[in-house]
């Protein structure tokens, strides 16, 4: 369980960073992540030693429930800390000592450190989201924003788009009772009329100024569109979430109707990128990052 506000929060960071470092990321259909080579490549241009492992649960046959084992079993091999992504970043909560304030305050963890004997958890997807849409998409209009999907990543991106000005926030997914139960969150965070849940997902796409898409949908494991591709309009900004494939096919029919739009690439190196700080104790480039990131959507197409 996590602890009692009244404890004092972990260091992000030793003061001293190490020379080597083993991590890992925890997630379902992972095999694609280009975090693993992000951290090792950064690493490496930084003369330190960085090992990363991929802890795919679909690899595994495990699910969701393994993650006391697997983080046990982690602290245990030495590792210095975890990436977390689909479908743990709820789920892990309460396997953690102590969280971040934006963790806490958005109730999804992407990043756990393990020091002193305590799991701390971070989320560096609201920080990476933000700076990759001020990066790709910083003069558009923010009054009316739709959040297509409430679970932990869209949790993050739902507070980052509060903290860049959007007026209002929208929240649609499949399961009702999240959409409403993040929209409260935000409220609470934000003010009230800050954010609204709603089910008819037409009718707040024709009212909006953009739409920040926060599902699975359209990764290599779940191809297709998440929303009727009608609903896209040329006045709409898309920015997506995922970036394995770096062009979803979302992005593809919205260009193709004349939005503005944000790939994925940016939250990807920018989360990443906190996430390596909090690791190593290390200052990352994250220009240079970006640059390997989109090396291999290179080698990729190659």
């Amino acid at each position: 369980m996590t602890a009692a506000p009244a404890t004092p929060p972990a260091k992000a960071h030793p003061s001293t960073p190490p020379d080597s470092v083993i991590v890992g990321l925890i997630g379902a259909g992972i095999q694609a992540s280009r975090t693993p080579a992000m951290h090792e490549r950064e690493a490496d241009a930084q003369g330190l030693r960085c090992i990363y492992r991929l802890i795919d649960l679909d690899r595994l046959g495990l699910g969701a429930d393994a993650l006391p084992e697997l983080l046990t079993s982690a602290e245990r091999m030495g590792f210095t800390g975890l990436n977390i992504t689909f479908p743990c970043k709820q789920a892990v909560i309460p396997l953690l000592d102590d969280l971040s304030d934006d963790a806490r305050a958005i109730g999804a963890v992407n990043t756990v450190v393990f020091r002193n004997g305590r799991r701390i958890g971070h989320n560096t997807d609201c920080s990476g989201f933000a700076a990759g849409f001020r990066d790709g998409l910083p003069a558009v209009p923010r009054d009316r924003v739709v959040l297509l999907g409430a679970g932990g990543a869209g949790a993050a991106v739902g507070h980052a788009a509060l903290q860049l000005g959007a007026g209002r926030v929208t929240v649609v997914d499949a399961d009702p009772r999240r959409a409403e139960a993040l929209a409260g969150q935000l409220d609470a965070r934000f003010g009230a009329g800050r954010a609204a849940a709603a089910s008819d997902l037409a009718a707040a796409m024709a009212a909006a100024d953009g739409l920040i898409h926060a599902t699975p949908t359209g990764m290599a494991k779940f191809p297709g569109l998440p929303l009727p591709a009608e609903q896209l309009h040329g006045g709409l900004w898309v920015a997506e979430i995922v970036y394995f494939p770096l062009e979803t096919a979302l992005l593809r029919e919205a260009r193709a109707r004349g939005c503005r739009t944000l790939d994925g690439g940016g939250m990807a190196v920018y989360q990443a990128a906190d996430a390596f700080r909090l690791f190593t104790g290390t200052e990352p480039d994250a220009a240079r990052m970006r640059r390997h990131f989109l090396s291999m959507d290179a080698q990729n197409q190659g």
